[in-house]
């Protein structure tokens, strides 16, 4: 029986984008899928080796769960963003999900390969240096040679 493939593509850097594709790919890994995540535009955040800039914002999320219901001018007032980030980190902490680094280092460890799409990398001019060792770099064309041949396909 031929291995079951997942692949995953990650568009988006803030806090509570960061987690799905992390936990979907050590989970399938863990299932023994050969898994595959392409990092592309704001996503690409979430491959560098300082992951303390990754925020929430409450602006613009209506589905956040907020202690109070705050009106969109709040949300628009400076500290909103980090009181918002601090507050989730905390819900997580206290409900026992891993550090994004931790759930990173366990994608890692599972072998799951990581993509920076290359074409990203040269428009915001990201200097490769700044993203985690074990970092791939390829374009579109070599993620959707694995990703056609994928079980399950995301885009987050």
């Amino acid at each position: 029986m031929a291995t079951k493939k997942m692949a995953i593509i990650a568009t988006k850097g803030t806090l509570d984008m960061a987690y799905p594709p992390f936990i979907l790919a050590s989970t399938a890994a863990a299932l023994g899928y050969d898994v595959q995540v392409f990092f592309t535009f704001y996503g690409l955040q979430l491959l560098r080796k300082d992951l303390s800039d990754v925020k929430i914002s409450p602006l613009g999320n209506p589905a956040m769960p907020m202690p109070v219901p705050m009106p969109v001018m709040v949300q628009m007032l400076p500290g909103m963003e980090s009181m918002a980030t601090m507050m989730m980190k905390q819900k997580l902490k206290k409900h026992g999900v891993a550090p994004l680094e931790e759930l990173r280092d366990l994608c890692l460890e599972a072998d799951v390969k990581f993509i920076a799409c290359q074409m990203t990398v040269d428009l915001f001019e990201i200097d490769k240096s700044e993203f985690i060792d074990n970092v791939e770099y390829g374009g579109a064309a070599t993620f959707i040679g694995f990703a056609g041949e994928t079980d399950i396909c995301l885009f987050i």
